[in-house]
């Protein structure tokens, strides 16, 4: 009888070090990195912030900023060639064509000031060599494989008008359009509500049955890597710390750092109102609505979407309300609303029972007492200042003195775990966890008596997620804060708030103590928003 022979790997990676500038924490940002995958495998690479994960997932595709950050030993075999003897422009025909990349970011990886179809359409003219109308119909194809809604309209809009979980699926579509030999995907699924988030694996799956792709798959999420994991690689600083077949990694951990990312992820029990409520409605909701239009022409039409139809809820002093809701759901227009940075077009927002105004005004009203925490703390923070003046900006801007405001700014730093020293820093020196805290820091400063917190940790990974978590509830406690907490995962929601709010197309469709819904889910859409919930195989 005779054996096959072994199949080759996709991507074999041996002794990988990459090596950091010089002043950095560590000298080697990876060391001595091994692994292989092969053709139709999915391999997960885990690990926190900082743990290397994303490096190797450049040096394969040759975006590491060199020479500053460059590989300085070891091989990455692509189909048995070594990625790292190739110039640039060998590595640019591979790039999209034999490999495919998913960023993390979507909106820093498309640009803002072209529309959807014609960033896709870059991919087809750079490797093929199609019509116009050929162009199109597969661009319209990719957008409904992925399943954005109205392909038709999509394909002409611009990234802005499109919320998180659209613009990451068009990135998406970007990655698979060609339908690689090797798909690499950084945390692609981390910003995106549960449901997307299957569908979205769902379609990885079905083109690994159908192309034999590889999948080098970069996630902090241990329900993610059960639901999709052939092998899994965990790292720490830079080392491969612990790998193997994935059943034998989840169920039998024997890394103590990889029991520690295990025992991090949400569990999503139902947080029980454990005091007496106070009587003060801090925030009260009634019958609100907000419409988006984009305007149309002559050959087109326009698009409406309701945001928010008939949405009403109240939130008492030191409660947590969870909005839940798919990507699109209405539920972060809500949350915009209520601090002002959307007008909304009827109803009424009472902020103690106060009837604010609605847009800029509402703001002016509520004279900083109403804060927002925002999902991409990068984003909403400005690169060119140090953190000490952009938490001071605030108070001093509400007639706070200038001393006040910055010793308030410092004693806020050590808060949130920063200590004073982060006050001279830029945002760029931080990890996007610390970025976080930075964000929850910038909102006390203010001394406000609500919080809105609009996926403050969808983008983090488990540990610093349950880090953040835990601040904003000793935040909560401390301050006695009212919070409407948004969130696409159930779990987090189940440990953060008192009751929940379920938004679908713009209603909330389910409304109650977060127990309640949780164990006796109602409506059905919720019950399909729990059973996506991905979850870590238990030991047998």
């Amino acid at each position: 009888m005779t054996l096959a022979a072994p199949q080759q790997p996709v991507l074999d990676v041996r002794g990988l070090d990459i090596r950091l500038p010089a002043g950095g924490d560590r000298a080697l940002a990876v060391q001595g990195a091994s692994f292989s995958l092969q053709p139709g495998q999915t391999l997960c690479v885990v690990g926190e912030s900082g743990s290397g994960k994303s490096m190797i997932a450049n040096a394969i595709m040759g975006l590491l900023p060199r020479p500053q950050v460059e590989p300085v030993a070891g091989q990455i075999l692509f189909d048995g060639v070594d990625l790292l003897s190739l110039n640039e422009d060998q590595l640019r025909e591979l790039r999209g064509q034999r490999i495919g990349m998913v960023f993390q970011e979507p909106m820093t990886a498309l640009n803002p000031v072209m529309r959807i179809g014609e960033q896709i359409a870059e991919v087809f003219d750079a490797h093929t060599s199609l019509s116009a109308g050929e162009k199109r119909q597969r661009i319209l194809a990719a957008l409904a494989d992925v399943g954005l809604p109205d392909p038709e309209l999509l394909i002409d809009s611009y990234p802005f008008r499109l919320s998180g979980g659209q613009r990451q699926r068009v990135m998406i579509a970007c990655a698979l359009v060609l339908e690689p030999r090797l798909l690499i995907a950084d945390e692609p699924t981390t910003a995106l509500d549960v449901t997307t988030q299957a569908q979205i694996l769902k379609l990885m799956r079905e083109l690994q049955q159908r192309r034999g792709t590889a999948v080098l798959f970069i996630t902090h999420d241990f329900g993610v890597v059960s639901e999709i994991a052939d092998q899994v690689v965990v790292m720490q600083t830079g080392v491969v710390v612990e790998s193997g077949p994935a059943q034998d990694v989840l169920t039998r951990p024997q890394h103590p750092y990889t029991r520690k990312l295990i025992a991090a992820i949400p569990q999503g029990t139902a947080r029980l109102a454990e005091r007496e409520v106070d009587p003060l409605h801090v925030l009260q909701v009634q019958d609100l609505c907000k419409t988006y239009r984009t305007g149309g022409s002559l050959f087109k039409r326009g698009r409406e979407v309701s945001a928010a139809q008939g949405v009403s809820f109240e939130l008492r002093r030191g409660q947590t309300l969870g909005l839940v809701g798919e990507s699109g759901s209405g539920k972060s227009t809500v949350g915009r609303c209520i601090v002002g940075l959307a007008p909304f077009d009827s109803g009424r927002i009472l902020f103690k029972g106060r009837n604010l105004m609605s847009g800029a005004a509402l703001r002016q009203q509520a004279q900083g007492k109403i804060q927002m925490v925002f999902q991409d703390p990068y984003a909403s923070l400005n690169p060119r200042h140090r953190i000490g003046p952009t938490l001071a900006a605030g108070p001093i801007a509400q007639g706070v003195s200038r001393e006040v405001a910055q010793a308030r700014a410092l004693e806020l730093l050590q808060l949130v775990g920063l200590g004073p020293e982060a006050a001279e820093r830029f945002p760029h020196e931080f990890s996007g966890g610390q970025r976080q805290r930075i964000g929850i820091a910038r909102a006390l400063a203010m001394e406000p008596e609500l919080l809105v917190a609009d996926e403050p940790v969808s983008a983090l990974d488990v540990s610093v997620q349950a880090q953040v978590l835990k601040l904003f509830a000793e935040v909560r406690e401390r301050f006695q804060l009212a919070m409407v907490f948004i969130t696409h995962d159930l779990r987090v929601a189940g440990e953060m708030c008192d009751h929940i709010a379920v938004m679908q197309r713009g209603r909330i469709v389910e409304y109650g103590p977060t127990h309640e819904v949780l164990s006796r889910p109602q409506h059905a859409y919720t019950r399909t928003l729990i059973e996506a919930v991905p979850r870590l195989a238990q030991a047998a």
